[in-house]
């Protein structure tokens, strides 16, 4: 029923250009802890990246690059390249630097989205959107297509002509404790050895 696409397709300027998925936790690559429990929720897991594919090939998903005239267009191309090859009726993403995904990330996303009979879902966490935590159908690849041609906006102002499904995870803020600098990665190693992995 459900594609989990991550994406790794970013150039992490903020990490001085390192690959963020590649960047380790606790031992392994970031990427490695997301797969682990993504796979659990999902037919298969897809990694979206645009470079060091033979090292993401090793994590032993299949691994999408975006449109060469998309390439690094941010998270809209990775999902674009997504849904051109998913074999199930939705896609279900989530970025490479946020190794914390609940259990129940899928069910939840997907509970909102079929009582709200939309589309799309988006997860909804400190108090605003998570856009590339999103659920969506394979029905709006055309329509994403066109977005990009036209280069109107970002994943948020596209999911918003969407009407998607919101769906809370106030409860477990650590789904979103994404790494975007050197920092936040260090802070994360220590909650990591702490045991904070809600």
């Amino acid at each position: 029923m459900l594609t989990g696409l991550i994406l790794a397709g970013g150039r992490a300027e903020r990490m001085g250009g390192r690959d963020k998925g590649l960047l380790p936790l606790a031992g392994e690559p970031l990427i490695a802890h997301g797969i682990r429990r993504l796979k659990p929720q999902v037919a298969e897991v897809v990694i979206s990246a645009n470079r060091n594919l033979e090292t993401y090939r090793a994590q032993g998903c299949r691994v999408i690059s975006d449109d060469p005239e998309m390439r690094f267009w941010g998270p809209l191309a990775g999902m674009l390249a997504g849904m051109r090859v998913m074999k199930t009726p939705w896609l279900l993403t989530a970025p490479c630097d946020s190794p914390l995904l609940p259990p129940d990330y899928a069910a939840r996303m997907w509970a909102a989205l079929t009582r709200e009979q939309a589309t799309a879902a988006v997860a909804m966490g400190k108090g605003r959107w998570q856009p590339v935590f999103a659920l969506l159908s394979v029905d709006l690849r055309e329509d994403l297509a066109a977005w990009l041609a036209t280069g109107e906006g970002g994943v948020s102002r596209w999911l918003q002509r969407q009407q998607p499904a919101l769906v809370d995870f106030a409860d477990g803020p650590a789904l979103f404790h994404n790494v975007n600098a050197p920092e936040d990665l260090a802070r994360l190693e220590v909650e990591w050895n702490q045991g904070d992995r809600r």
